[in-house]
């Protein structure tokens, strides 16, 4: 005689919004054979799981080993419930209440899926600089409530595409509600500015502009995903000098961002610098850091970049604009905050070319709005 059916309302507290979550649940009851819901509520996760009692004890038992590898998901609750007429499992509209506990998601690196997806002709985001999906891209610098739902962060001004939306709408794709996720078609894009010059308008015009820029020798201001980035050519003294007197910066180091080859992040670095073990582990860890790493001799890196010093403070591309940037560059940029000493982080494309008309030779913006402004790495 088959055994009669219980439920379980369980509470998830943690990092568990903004790192694919609830698709996790979706699949994971699935798995184990379940109806039931989950839904998001304020800063948590709530489930409702109902079917045979050594199903509800399987699905408890590898909730937490199996969660996304960027969740940190803390099992908060699990009580008796009573049974409902229940067929199937269904990720629910998320809920806000009163009793919130609050964990903002922070912004993500690129994950290996999406790079593979950006360096591919065939894939319909090939060289998209906003790429991403549950595993990677903006959160922290995006919200403007909670629940971290598309409604309320800075990408509800772009409408999804039909495709888009058949990825974000499916529980079984890696883009299901990954808030950010856009393309070409309906997402944010990028625009570039040179004094003197007419504006260029698009993503494929606009990189080209940049990398001829950076090229020429030039300064100029990229906006990222947090805040924006003064760059130059990291091998040319003339604009590494100019850059220190521009800010100015006489003396402190500047950071310096490599190029990272798929599949093998490290490859260029490693001629450049010397990392050693701990230290290469830090430049791919998921943060993303500024890493003091020490210089080999005889590069052509300019001296300007830490004078007197013989460590460079080294970081890997972390967003998909600054891998593409990187990739068609060729070398590494310098990277240091466009910040001004005592002032705000500027995360406005107007007030940028205002206050940094006097260090930028040029501007790369992007149209998507920075909520949070956050130092970027």
């Amino acid at each position: 005689m088959e055994r009669q059916q219980e439920a379980k309302t369980i509470i998830l507290t943690g990092v568990v919004q903004g790192v694919g979550f609830r698709p996790f649940i979706y699949r994971h009851a699935l798995d184990c054979k379940l109806h039931g819901w989950v839904r998001n509520s304020s800063g948590r996760v709530e489930v409702f799981v109902q079917g045979k009692p050594e199903r509800l004890q399987q699905f408890l038992d590898t909730l937490i080993d199996g969660a996304p590898p960027l969740s940190r998901p803390v099992l908060e609750s699990v009580i008796q419930a009573d049974c409902a007429e229940s067929v199937g499992f269904r990720i629910l509209t998320s809920h806000a209440d009163s009793d919130a506990d609050i964990h903002l998601p922070a912004d993500l690196f690129t994950c290996v899926d999406c790079l593979q997806e950006l360096n591919d002709p065939a894939d319909r985001r090939f060289r998209y600089p906003f790429i991403n999906c549950t595993q990677c891209g903006p959160r922290y610098t995006l919200i403007e409530a909670l629940p971290y739902d598309r409604p309320n962060t800075s990408m509800a001004g772009f409408p999804l595409c039909k495709l888009c939306n058949e990825e974000y709408s499916d529980p079984l794709n890696r883009r299901y509600h990954a808030e950010p996720v856009a393309c070409a078609q309906c997402g944010p894009a990028l625009t570039f500015n040179e004094e003197g010059k007419n504006p260029v308008f698009g993503n494929e015009p606009s990189l080209q502009a940049t990398i001829e820029a950076l090229a020429a020798g030039k300064i100029l201001a990229i906006k990222g995903i947090g805040g924006y980035h003064l760059v130059c050519d990291a091998r040319c003294c003339e604009a590494v000098n100019q850059l220190r007197e521009r800010k100015p910066r006489p003396h402190k180091p500047l950071a310096v961002m490599f190029p990272a080859a798929p599949g093998d992040e490290l490859n260029v670095i490693e001629s450049y610098l010397s990392p050693s073990e701990p230290e290469a582990q830090l430049l791919v860890s998921p943060a993303r850091p500024i890493v003091l790493v020490r210089k080999k001799p005889g590069t052509d890196l300019s001296p300007g970049i830490a004078p007197g010093l013989n460590e460079i403070g080294a970081m890997l591309p972390y967003s998909p604009l600054h891998h593409t940037l990187l990739r068609d560059f060729g070398a590494p940029l310098v990277a240091t905050s466009a910040n001004l000493s005592g002032e705000p982080v500027l995360t406005e494309n107007a007030d940028i070319e205002q206050r940094l008309s006097h260090v930028a030779d040029g501007y790369l913006h992007h149209d998507r709005p920075i909520v949070r402004p956050a130092d970027d790495p």
